[in-house]
């Protein structure tokens, strides 16, 4: 099977994030990033569905600037084949249509049988790229999977995911299709120490943002950030029942703002 994996390079969500002076970004000097969460449950599907079928190919697949190379390699750590860098010089965040489309068109020539995500990148959580790239690619996408069955011999594909209620979901759909990958769908492993070492010998094949057929201008543009502030305000309500149930209706209606 010829499996791709999409990955993003994210700001380590252990951290504070602070904004820039002109609050148009965030403040990226002494900022360290890893891989979004979600795209390490992606990328140790893929060496599972390869542990199934021994024949299988893994490549790994980034958009960002230069630092992205070091969630490539560590990848390349945990048992990928190879590795793509779009490199990017935008250190800002991509709109996700772009995005997507930047990567069908590296995706596309590698004919891939299956494509896996993650639900979502923690930093923009725009869940937008695994549904966009179903549609650019021409495959079904099945989304937010928490467990996955990859058939390569019958060619078919089938996820269950978890509905409002605790309800669970089947969907089956033929090879090639898109799946992205929701927190419980395995354990990610630890790279190994021989698989470091064979990673940092591995070749990253790189190719420059310009260089792909897409428009990279953005239809979206961010005028501000700015970090949530939490206000706790107390009222106490002293008198009848009736009266207390009136007086705490008007407060969420008028104040609270959330009936």
């Amino acid at each position: 099977m010829n499996i791709v994996v999409c990955i993003k390079q994210v700001p380590d969500t252990n951290l504070q994030i602070r904004l820039n002076k002109d609050g148009s970004d965030i403040d990226r000097e002494n900022l360290s990033f890893v891989m979004s969460p979600y795209d390490e449950f992606a990328v140790e599907e893929a060496i599972r569905i390869k542990e199934q079928f021994p024949d299988s190919m893994i490549t790994v697949i980034t958009l960002g600037p230069a630092t992205a190379e070091d969630v490539l390699r560590q990848s390349l750590a945990m048992g990928a084949d190879e590795a793509i860098h779009v490199l990017d010089t935008n250190i800002k965040i991509r709109e996700g249509l772009i995005t997507a489309k930047a990567l069908a068109e590296v995706i596309r020539p590698l004919h891939p049988d299956l494509v896996l995500c993650g639900r979502q990148a923690v930093d923009d959580d725009a869940v937008q790229v695994g549904g966009a790239l179903g549609e650019l690619l021409g495959f079904p996408e099945l989304a937010v999977a928490c467990k996955a069955l990859i058939d390569g011999n019958k060619r078919n594909a089938t996820i269950e995911r978890l509905l409002e209620g605790g309800i669970k979901q089947l969907i089956e759909t033929e090879l090639p299709c898109v799946i992205t990958c929701q927190k419980g769908i395995n354990e990610p492993r630890y790279p190994s120490l021989p698989g470091i070492m064979k990673a940092k010998k591995k070749i990253v094949k790189q190719i420059k943002m310009e260089e792909l057929n897409i428009e990279t201008e953005s239809r979206i543009l961010i005028h501000s950030l700015e970090i949530p502030t939490i206000q706790r305000k107390l009222h106490l309500i002293e008198s009848e029942p009736q009266a207390e149930v009136r007086e705490l209706i008007r407060l969420l209606h008028d104040e609270a703002k959330v009936i």
